[in-house]
């Protein structure tokens, strides 16, 4: 049976709280991470009623996307809804842990997930996560004779070199190869002789760094070499998970119009008294498709001009909605705000599983936490 900090380190994996909004709150929000989990209880928002139910089902975890609380609190008595949630997990011994705009954006996250579910292809997001110089990586690669290894190694590990993950002093050192060189006349080479040929047997040695300490990397592996001129090279690497990160997805359906599109996407989602609204003409043709799982108006500028057929989101207001179709972009369809996050639990379920196998035991909520439960 897995401790709540080794759930809490794989959910973490997927979606790093780095990648939170600077706003947002997220991670663990009640229990002791030396507990043991058995089930693990999966809903979009933390109410009463949901803490209730993991209570009565004896969950060890709740897992949710929204915060249970985003402002700073002096106190959580029962006569708040948020207090009498946490009072309900507190008294059953359940955890609360939260995965929100980090889940968002990830590649797996909540937009990939709701795209997944209405059967977009070819994905994409709308908004490529950025990256600072703390996430793009360099390589390095340096020749050196192999008994000067150990201190070319050491030298660049000191400079910022080699660090992956929760690992430093990382790097690969290859079979020793043979280098030649001929020292010209005002060289002072530590091996060899002017003007003759020198063949010496060096190792290769790899190693990725933050291309934020390139400079001094660069520097400490001269300042170690041996060599007066030492042989090296210096590669910008792509991160592949950047693909497929970022803010939204854009991808493709089978032809269809957006009548028939609009049908599909009813019949994709659980039903809520929202319902799936559409603005647009019933039979556009639809192949290309936005959407963005959660409130996504915020995105409607960037999508005015685009090549999207259709923009799917939730929470969508009278003006901007107007002011965008006026434009002539996309048509829109906007569902319920939690029908559309919903579809990221059975994903999130799927790897806890498929990653803890038998040692827990996991639920979806089945409790529509969609606030309009009437429409006349």
């Amino acid at each position: 049976m897995p401790a709540l900090k080794d759930v809490i380190d794989l959910v973490h994996g997927w979606y790093p709280p780095a990648t939170a909004d600077s706003w947002d709150a997220v991670g663990l929000v009640y229990g002791d991470p030396e507990q043991q989990v058995k089930r693990v209880l999966l809903a979009v928002d933390p109410s009463p009623a949901v803490a209730a139910e993991a209570a009565e089902w004896k969950a060890d975890l709740l897992l949710v996307h929204h915060p249970l609380f985003l402002k700073g609190v002096h106190g959580f008595d029962t006569t708040t809804p948020k207090g009498r949630t946490l009072h309900t997990l507190a008294k059953a011994d359940c955890a609360l842990l939260t995965a929100h705009t980090n889940a968002d954006q990830a590649a797996g996250g909540v937009s990939e997930a709701f795209a997944i579910a209405l059967g977009l292809k070819d994905l994409a997001p709308i908004v490529p996560a950025p990256t600072g110089p703390s996430g793009e990586l360099d390589k390095l690669t340096v020749f050196v004779p192999a008994d000067a290894a150990a201190p070319v190694r050491a030298a660049v590990a000191e400079a910022g070199a080699g660090k992956i993950g929760d690992y430093d002093f990382a790097s690969f050192t290859s079979a020793p190869g043979e280098g030649r060189f001929r020292p010209l006349e005002g060289s002072n080479p530590m091996i060899g002789t002017v003007g003759e040929l020198e063949t010496v047997e060096e190792v290769r040695i790899e190693v990725v760094l933050p291309r934020a300490r390139r400079a001094a990397v660069v520097r400490a592996l001269l300042a170690a070499h041996p060599y007066e001129e030492p042989a090296y090279d210096v590669v910008e690497l792509a991160d592949p998970q950047l693909a497929s990160t970022g803010t939204g997805r854009i991808g493709t359906v089978e032809p269809t119009t957006l009548a028939g599109f609009a049908e599909a996407v009813s019949a994709a989602l659980p039903a809520t008294q929202h319902g799936v609204r559409v603005a647009g003409d019933p039979e556009r043709p639809v192949r290309t498709v936005a959407v963005c799982g959660g409130a996504g108006d915020f995105l409607l500028d960037r999508l005015a001009g685009s090549e999207a057929d259709v923009y799917v989101t939730s929470d969508l207001r009278h003006h901007p909605a107007a002011e965008f179709l006026e434009k002539g972009g996309p048509a829109l369809i906007d569902v319920a705000h939690w029908a559309a996050e919903w579809t990221w639990l059975p994903v999130l379920d799927q790897l806890l599983r498929e990653s803890l196998e038998d040692a827990v035991e996991t639920r979806v909520s089945a409790i529509s936490t969609d606030p309009w439960t009437m429409r006349l």
